[in-house]
């Protein structure tokens, strides 16, 4: 007899198959990177773990979040490995980000983005 559990994963709708083109060093190539990835964006962002409904309720503040996260992981997060953050190590930037850059750059895009509308 099987025990009810509190959570079952959700059942698979499908697949669609893509054909993807290039020449990837099959050296490379693992699918460790992405999982790892995903572990720690779980980790730090809690509405990726919960078993309810945690997560935005509409999806334009999803999208926020996750943009969110995802710049402050980038630019104002130091990269144990490397020592920087991970735009640093790639030369994007010559400086490491705190909280302050990252709201001057979305006050940046709003105003940007209000001027476009009202044009």
């Amino acid at each position: 007899m099987l025990r009810e559990r509190k959570y079952s994963p959700g059942e698979c709708c499908g697949i669609t198959k893509h054909r993807m083109l290039g020449q990837p060093l099959k050296a490379l190539v693992s699918t460790s990177y992405v999982e790892k990835h995903n572990q720690t964006m779980r980790q730090h962002m809690r509405r990726f773990t919960r078993l309810t409904n945690g997560h935005s309720k509409k999806i334009d503040n999803h999208v926020h979040m996750v943009a969110l996260y995802t710049t402050w992981y980038n630019f104002a997060r130091i990269n144990s490995a490397v020592r920087m953050s991970p735009a640093m190590a790639s030369g994007l930037t010559q400086n490491l980000w705190d909280v302050g850059d990252i709201v001057t750059l979305i006050e940046e895009w709003e105003a940007a983005h209000v001027e476009t509308r009202a044009a």
